[in-house]
């Protein structure tokens, strides 16, 4: 059984729809074709819709924004992907501990700065004044309320924890990429914890594909949603427009993992790429009973070749 699986990609690369598959599964069926038990999710994506909503609310009251010079821009501070990623750690911890924890706007928004300042980042959210950080609570209440409920509610004490997160740089970069950019970095950030425990299925698609689903999932009526957000077009050159998996698992130390270098420790995690660059997986953004019975066993059996090499 896999313990934890890190399920990376670009942008609109197919990871959500193949996690959305996955809850459809029995766990009988989920054990026997990809070596997982009962599935919890773990996914960076609403932190990085709360740091926006957060912005648009300094903004709305005149104040400087925080993580985004605008909705359309990439991060200010790069060593934010870091901070997602100890948001992350804190996120397995959490469920993997069983800690009771408040469920609110102001502990979401701790959090967040918290994790900021271990990726080296200066306070920023704690220097604003009492009246700003109460408006931001309750702009942010309902959203983190939801996020923390969505994590804690379905935890399973024998399950695989599935986390989902992409990383990259800027088109036309040379690899390695330079810190705190791609998943080079970011896999060092993460928690012993995890990485003692972490397989990578890695979801294969090029630049150009995953900027043209991005568009095609892209609802401008939903920006929260997993499924159907949207990634600024700049964003999508400027810290998307090339990834490092590819290279990092040919540059292993060992075949078949990618090495990961965290203080004098390293990690050789076993990675399986999925070749998602003809499409099979946008039909499962669609409703379960929609989905054509040909697709869905076509999709499982390339999952389960991909699976099968992480357990070998």
């Amino acid at each position: 059984m896999i313990d934890v699986i890190l399920l990376l990609g670009l942008p609109a690369s197919g990871k959500s729809e193949i996690r959305r598959l996955m809850s459809v599964m029995t766990e009988k069926e989920k054990e026997e074709l990809f070596h997982i038990g009962k599935t919890l999710d773990i996914d960076d994506f609403p932190y990085v819709f709360l740091m926006r909503r957060i912005d648009q609310e300094l903004e709305k009251m005149g104040e400087k924004r925080i993580f985004y010079e605008s909705d359309l821009k990439p991060f200010k501070d790069p060593r934010d992907w870091l901070t997602l990623t100890n948001l992350i750690n804190e996120d397995y911890a959490d469920l993997t501990q069983k800690r009771d924890l408040p469920q609110s706007a102001s502990f979401v928004i701790q959090r967040i700065e918290d994790s900021g300042k271990m990726a080296g980042i200066s306070p920023r959210l704690s220097n604003l004044t009492d009246k700003v950080l109460k408006s931001i609570e309750n702009t942010i209440e309902k959203e983190s309320k939801k996020l923390l409920n969505d994590k804690y509610s379905n935890y399973g004490k024998n399950g695989t924890v599935i986390i989902e997160f992409s990383r990259g740089g800027s088109a036309g970069s040379k690899l390695p990429l330079d810190f705190p950019f791609g998943y080079q970095h970011s896999l060092s950030y993460l928690s012993e914890e995890i990485l003692e425990r972490a397989a990578i299925l890695y979801v294969w698609v090029s630049p150009e594909e995953s900027r043209r689903k991005n568009l095609q999932r892209s609802n401008p009526d939903d920006p929260g949603s997993i499924l159907h957000h949207g990634v600024p077009e700049e964003v999508m050159i400027k810290e998307y427009g090339t990834d490092d998996m590819i290279w990092l698992e040919e540059n292993s130390e060992k075949s078949g993992t990618v090495t990961v270098s965290k203080g004098k420790k390293k990690f050789y995690l076993p990675v399986a790429n999925f070749d998602n660059r003809d499409d099979k997986t946008t039909f499962l953004r669609s409703s379960p009973q929609t989905w054509d019975k040909k697709q869905v066993e076509a999709i499982k059996l390339s999952l389960k070749s991909a699976f099968d090499r992480l357990t070998r």
